[in-house]
């Protein structure tokens, strides 16, 4: 079976200091792979990358929100001010409010958000916490369906058997269960099946497909931050759709159904960005019409410092 390769080298003065090992496919419009390194078909964890799928199931299930807060539905978000106040908002629609959130506490995941509230001494709460716009979606879907509210984490619960199956169909996988950082359910998928998810939303014309993807390209903020990379990529490549997830999970794609998806072995993070960066520019997405090619280069630009100056980078072997 074929293992995770290096596809980061860490440069400091033009000496190779080590590499980041991962896996990345890249998905042709027909659905068929293109091109990939490293191992493409092994079951992973896509942990947040998930939730545009898990939307489109909700959606799927009676949720009828507002693009924005169907944005937020889809997001890890960064905690800022309209982060929390659209997860509000999402669960007043459904005549709840921020105590039936079933999500761990947590401070902002944004930096900036962070800092602003460790500095303010502001407590960690449940509505601060990234996912949070995903657990109000889904309490907000139970209301739609008339399900129980209680439970609604639990796998066996009629929302999370009905996610499970929307998700088995897009990625074309049987997925294992387990639980993720948020305490919702984690399902597992390939990267090949991830990108076919990511494909089938992307290019979707009408149904719930096409209104996640809508809201996902209409409010990219709200699916990430005001100062994240992946904000940076929406921007710079019109009609894309993108997400992360936890342990370096990354998959985008266009609505002519070219997806990608990658995964830093190690979950380091800082990789992330400039895989994608690279494989989206070695399948000339840089030269399509309305595509910002400088601004996409530079959301897989990794500096490496050294006394306080720029002597080195993060280069994708791809």
């Amino acid at each position: 079976m074929p293992a995770p390769v290096p596809f980061v080298e860490i440069v400091r003065s033009g000496f190779v200091e080590g590499h980041h090992h991962g896996s990345v496919v890249s998905l042709s419009p027909d659905g068929t792979v293109g091109w990939s390194l490293g191992d493409i078909e092994a079951a992973i964890l896509p942990r947040s990358a998930t939730k545009p799928v898990q939307a489109l199931a909700m959606v799927s299930l009676g949720l009828d929100l507002p693009a924005d807060l169907l944005a937020l539905a889809c997001a890890s978000h960064s905690g800022e001010a309209f982060h929390q106040e659209g997860v509000r908002r999402l669960l007043s629609i459904a005549g709840l409010d921020e105590s039936a959130l079933g999500n761990i506490v947590d401070h902002p995941f944004g930096v900036g958000a962070r800092e602003e509230a460790l500095r303010r001494g502001q407590p960690k709460t449940r509505l601060a916490m990234n996912c949070s716009g995903k657990h109000a979606a889904m309490l907000a879907t139970c209301v739609a369906a008339g399900w129980p509210l209680e439970g609604y984490l639990d796998p066996a619960h009629p929302l999370q058997q009905s996610i499970q199956e929307t998700f088995e169909a897009y990625t074309g996988e049987a997925a294992y269960v387990t639980v993720d950082g948020c305490g919702a359910p984690a399902l597992s998928t390939s990267l090949t099946g991830l990108a076919r998810a990511f494909a089938s939303i992307a290019s979707a014309v009408d149904g719930p497909a096409a209104k996640v993807a809508a809201a996902m390209r209409t409010h990219p903020e709200h699916v990430s931050g005001t100062t994240r990379d992946e904000l940076a990529l929406h921007r710079a490549v019109p009609g894309l759709i993108g997400k992360l997830g936890a342990e370096a999970v990354y998959a985008v794609a266009l609505p002519d159904g070219r997806a990608w998806a990658l995964k830093t072995d190690d979950g380091g993070d800082r990789a992330r960005p400039v895989v994608m960066a690279a494989a989206l520019l070695r399948d000339g997405v840089g030269d399509l019409d309305g595509v910002d090619a400088e601004a996409l280069r530079a959301t897989g630009d990794a500096a490496i410092l050294g006394g306080g100056h720029r002597v080195g980078e993060l280069r994708a072997l791809l």
